[in-house]
């Protein structure tokens, strides 16, 4: 069962005539973190969910002590403990089922975004009303630009130069998103059969069928320290899992977006790929590559639509 803290009354930031002061913008806004043994995540976030009015801690039930931690970070925020993990799809769900702002904001607990650019994001969104999403440019923790935009993987291959000004694009990398709640709403959030990865992509090919414009907004930047928001006493557990549902996801997503055929292809040819890489990744020993294989060898065997 879930149990919730509710953030109490902020008051309004006060702004001259005009252009919106950066608070006010920000009081627009809430901010959604999904954790799950995230508790090494918190002080990187505290600049930008400090600032913020409206947050919300969506705990997967971690057991290094997140949710205690970010009451006493951030007594504002509301912490909903879900008592298990739920999925990254359906935390994010049940956090925005109790949020009341026009936008909301989901961020991964490794990205780090200033309150700045949130407030720069949300002036975008302010001046494109037909925006369903936007997003920053991520960049990786050494200030490389990760590919976190593109056209949906079952229509066409993105090509061409980076974006140098705000695209119109089919997919947004789910690490950080800002979500205009009627917009996405209107086609509904997360699918919860995705536990974990593919359910960005899914969200996106959803709004794009529906032709909900995303935006990325390229002048604003987000730094994501890719994989690094659970830690654990046994992290080839976490690779396992990884294995696990990303194979199990990628699986779904073929079923439900291209075809039965198409999703039985996929099944027979991952799994004749895994079984031939398996050995050759036992012999060059590396703990962590080895469970994530054999997260995805079981993932593949225990995925239900192979079936039939």
């Amino acid at each position: 069962m879930t149990r919730e803290s509710t953030p109490g009354p902020v008051a309004p930031a006060p702004t001259g005539a005009g252009v919106q002061a950066p608070l006010e913008l920000l009081a627009e806004v809430t901010v959604i973190v999904v954790t799950y043994n995230s508790a090494h995540c918190l002080a990187a976030l505290d600049p930008l969910l400090g600032a913020c009015p409206h947050v919300f801690i969506s705990d997967n039930g971690s057991g290094d002590g997140t949710a205690d931690a970010a009451r006493r970070r951030w007594p504002h925020a509301g912490v909903l403990e879900h008592g298990r993990n739920l999925g990254f799809g359906a935390a994010n769900n049940r956090a925005l089922e109790a949020t009341t702002t026009p936008f909301a904001l989901l961020i991964n607990p490794d990205c780090e975004l200033p309150a700045a650019g949130l407030a720069e994001l949300v002036r975008h969104a302010q001046a494109m009303p037909e925006a369903a999403m936007l997003a920053p440019q991520l960049v990786s923790a050494s200030g490389r630009p990760d590919i976190n935009y593109r056209w949906p993987r079952t229509l066409w291959r993105s090509r061409g130069p980076a974006a140098d000004g705000p695209l119109c694009v089919g997919f947004l990398t789910g690490a950080a998103m800002l979500l205009r709640r009627e917009r996405c709403g209107a086609a509904g959030f997360f699918d919860e059969d995705f536990f974990l990865y593919y359910e960005d992509d899914d969200l996106c090919l959803r709004l794009f069928q529906a032709r909900l414009p995303m935006v990325l907004v390229p002048a604003v930047v987000a730094m994501h320290r890719n994989r690094g928001s659970v830690r654990g006493a046994k992290p080839w557990r976490g690779e396992y899992w990884r294995g696990y549902h990303h194979a199990q996801s990628k699986l779904t997503y073929a079923l439900k977006h291209r075809s039965r055929l198409a999703a039985r292809r996929l099944y027979w040819a991952t799994l004749a790929t895994t079984a031939l890489a398996l050995p050759f990744r036992a012999l060059i020993f590396n703990r962590r590559l080895l469970a994530r294989m054999l997260g995805r060898w079981f993932g593949l065997l225990h995925w239900s639509g192979h079936a039939g």
